[in-house]
């Protein structure tokens, strides 16, 4: 293992997985990946990233549901968490709510569709 800081990359969207995976490994990070909040959820037990970029809307587990179960973690609370989310533009369509968003314990949230050198910007200073 590399000393590149490993970031773990949680969404239920494949193509957005990836995309997001080839910015960061472009910019010298390494890079695991989870495809809902349980899979991810394992994969910070198994491997402890610098930081988690999570989305809000997957199945199994939500992005609000892993964060705060990490935020209330001895063992992961000190974790950096970027939650993804489109939920301002879906507020009327689904359960989750502005308020939801602004309760849990994520460090920083990222609007999709993503911007991908904010986003960078939004990693560098979390770490």
């Amino acid at each position: 293992m590399s000393d590149q800081q490993l970031i773990l990359v949680v969404d239920d969207d494949t193509d957005l997985v990836e995309a997001l995976s080839m910015k960061l490994e472009s910019e010298n990070f390494s890079v695991a990946k989870a495809y809902d909040g349980v899979e991810g959820f394992e994969k910070i037990k198994q491997q402890r990233p610098a930081l988690v970029i999570l989305d809000v809307m997957m199945p199994r587990k939500d992005g609000f549901q892993l964060c705060d179960e990490l935020k209330n973690d001895d063992a992961y609370k000190d974790i950096p968490v970027i939650l993804l989310t489109a939920v301002a533009d879906a507020v009327n369509s689904t359960n989750y709510t502005h308020m939801g968003g602004k309760t849990t314990l994520a460090d920083d949230y990222v609007p999709k569709p993503i911007d991908l050198n904010n986003l960078m910007e939004i990693v560098r200073d979390n770490l």
